[in-house]
């Protein structure tokens, strides 16, 4: 049971904590072992995964996307070849892969079973899932199951960090440091102290963009909190006009463009820049987004006008330019 809000109607009063029982905060704190068990399957479904060389679309929806998103970059930097990542609903015809990475913690998000029931007649696909016995098992050429990271709360945390340590794992980073560093993190409290802020950003480069969008996301859904996020060097075009004293900018894994932090401090804006793994920077992200809406009475394993997986009545596809 979620506490009510406070009486005098103060969303920055801090009473309610991160250690209240809901689905969401066992997850979060279950992700070092899930990582440590994607690491391993890592290396059981190297066959499944994609080859050095391919030309390779990842693709997903929501937090899953912004995952792609993260692990496309990763791939092309490490050299491993050209890799894309999409919307499934944005995937765009007739442009041709060697492989296709679908992202789905359900197995039955509607825009990602519509593209491969499109593609798979002339694509290998692997689908990354959480539950083997979905309909996207009978659209794909292979399956790499996550079950020990599925999830009961609507917000994803664990599943797509799993999905990123087992992808990260694949390309050959080690993902020991990113365990001992969220353990360390979810053995401390949370800082709630920045929840009396209004405004959120999140600032990546590279590949860390994604994991950007993921922060801001997880802030979005869990609080329903004013959150942005851009590639750090962007967020010099037009954006910093709006930091202040009331917003919290948020460098993921804490790099960023020389002078930028400068910058934004200047402006009066809180700035978090901390010399992490972002896969546990972001464990960080989504303590504060959970406990800003636990600070506020809302129920951070049931966002409002929000549902597990997305399943359209109307499944048929949108024609595609």
């Amino acid at each position: 049971m979620i506490p009510p809000g406070p009486p005098d109607g103060n969303e920055h009063a801090l009473e309610v904590s991160l250690t209240s029982t809901t689905h969401v905060h066992t997850e979060i704190n279950t992700q070092p072992d899930c990582w440590r068990r994607a690491a391993e399957l890592a290396l059981t479904s190297a066959t499944h995964l994609p080859r050095a060389g391919e030309r390779v679309a990842v693709v997903g929806c929501g937090t899953s996307w912004f995952m792609a998103q993260a692990y496309a970059t990763l791939r092309e930097h490490r050299g491993q070849g050209e890799t894309d990542a999409f919307a499934a609903s944005e995937f765009p015809a007739g442009r041709r892969y060697d492989r296709i990475v679908a992202i789905t913690r359900s197995g039955t998000t509607s825009e990602v079973l519509d593209l491969l029931r499109d593609t798979s007649p002339h694509t290998p696909a692997v689908a990354l899932t959480a539950d083997a016995a979905t309909p996207i098992a009978d659209l794909t050429s292979d399956l790499v199951v996550l079950d020990f990271a599925d999830e009961k709360s609507v917000v994803q945390t664990r599943f797509a960090t799993s999905v990123l340590a087992l992808l990260r794992s694949h390309l050959g980073d080690e993902i020991d440091t990113a365990r001992r560093q969220a353990e360390e993190i979810l053995a401390g409290p949370a800082d709630e102290t920045l929840t009396r802020h209004r405004r959120f950003v999140y600032l990546g480069q590279g590949w860390t963009v994604g994991l950007a969008h993921e922060g801001a996301l997880k802030m979005r859904e869990a609080s329903l909190a004013w959150a942005e996020s851009y590639p750090a060097m962007d967020y010099r075009h037009g954006p910093i006009s709006l930091a202040d004293s009331d917003g919290v900018v948020w460098f993921v894994g804490g790099s960023a463009p020389v002078g930028l932090i400068d910058e934004v401090r200047a402006t009066g804006a809180h700035v978090v820049a901390d010399r992490l793994d972002p896969l546990a920077d972001l464990v960080r992200a989504q303590r504060l987004a959970v406990a800003a809406g636990l600070a506020k009475g809302l129920d951070p394993d049931r966002p409002r006008n929000l549902n597990r997986s997305v399943v359209l009545e109307d499944t048929a596809p949108a024609p595609r330019p």
